[in-house]
């Protein structure tokens, strides 16, 4: 592996094939999720990504049983007892979503098990999306106590229609592989021990493609995203927001305690 990728410890990092690189989350005894230092890992790879000829596709996958578990306790504790982490988290949000956007490589996600939270925003963002059937796609800002935040707002609606994302992200509902293909949340579902190859050989066709071509045809389709960066910075400052209330310290200690939430029934808005 080049020098240009060796700080990305928190990842594995692989050259499966020529011009492709692969992401892997890798921290399977916690069904990988996401720590301080893997967010912010995550955040910065794909200016890295943009800026690597040798690169001319990416495929992100989960190692084990899951795509991402989302944030751990610890990063969650952390953004609400301290000021400073929360500042940090939101500009690494932002910048996370808008980097994946403004990349100009084509990302395929290879979606296993659960994708929740930082994982989920790799997972839908990606240029194209392929789950297995046993994939669970879970935002769970709501439960948790916070707005949707992350990349729920700016992608969901587009992908899926208003009613059907303010159906899951209001309520937190898991869906399937098969399920978020029939509504449109992901490109393709594929049986579980295809995925893997199926994710590759998507990749290798696009590393074969006319780059220029498939890069500007990105960039164009991506201007509906960005027409939709003031939403998406409302919904990331309101998660962000929400980690300073009771909400997200029960939502976090039901967690935690492995019980429903016992939320406030009194609401200041």
């Amino acid at each position: 592996m080049t020098d240009r990728y060796a700080s990305y410890d928190k990842l594995l990092i692989e050259r499966p094939a020529d011009g492709i690189l692969k992401i892997t989350f890798n921290k399977r005894e916690s069904y990988n999720s996401v720590d301080k230092d893997t967010h912010t890992q995550l955040t910065n790879i794909w200016r890295d990504i943009d800026a690597d000829p040798s690169v001319r596709a990416v495929v992100v996958t989960g190692a084990g049983r899951a795509f991402s578990a989302g944030g751990d306790f610890g990063l969650i504790e952390e953004i609400i007892a301290d000021p400073q982490a929360r500042m940090r988290t939101w500009k690494e949000a932002r910048d996370l979503v808008y980097n994946i956007i403004n990349c100009n490589k084509v990302i395929i996600s290879a979606i296993n098990g659960p994708a929740v939270g930082a994982g989920l925003v790799v997972a839908l963002l990606a240029d194209i999306s392929i789950a297995g059937k046993a994939a669970r796609i879970v935002d769970g800002h709501t439960r948790l106590g916070v707005a949707a935040g992350d990349a729920a707002c700016i992608i969901w609606p587009l992908l899926c229609g208003m009613a059907k994302a303010k159906y899951y992200l209001l309520s937190c509902k898991p869906l399937g592989g098969e399920e978020a293909e029939r509504i449109g949340l992901v490109s393709m579902c594929v049986e579980d021990d295809k995925l893997q190859d199926v994710a590759m050989n998507v990749a290798k066709e696009m590393a074969a493609g006319a780059q220029s071509a498939i890069r500007w045809t990105k960039y164009a389709l991506n201007n509906w995203l960005r027409m939709a960066g003031p939403t998406f910075d409302t919904s990331t400052a309101l998660e962000i927001l929400g980690f300073t209330g009771a909400e997200a310290q029960e939502g976090l200690a039901s967690h935690k305690e492995k019980r429903k939430p016992v939320f406030p029934k009194d609401c200041p808005i």
